[in-house]
């Protein structure tokens, strides 16, 4: 089975084993927010997702 690539690229999995995203919508149109909001993005919050292992090991594979 392929891995889902997309999923790669926006999760990591921590030493831990727990899957952190980063905050979405950071791409653009970021002129008109303020500052503390773009800095309040910046950081990765943790993913919850209903997975079981196989499902996991298709997506962070």
């Amino acid at each position: 089975m392929k891995t889902n690539k997309s999923y790669m690229k926006r999760l990591r999995v921590t030493k831990k084993g727990k899957i952190v995203a980063r905050a979405p919508g950071q791409n653009h149109f970021n002129a008109k927010r303020s500052g503390n909001e773009t800095r309040r993005h910046h950081r990765a919050g943790t993913f919850h997702a209903v997975l079981d292992n196989t499902a996991k090991s298709r997506f962070l594979s």
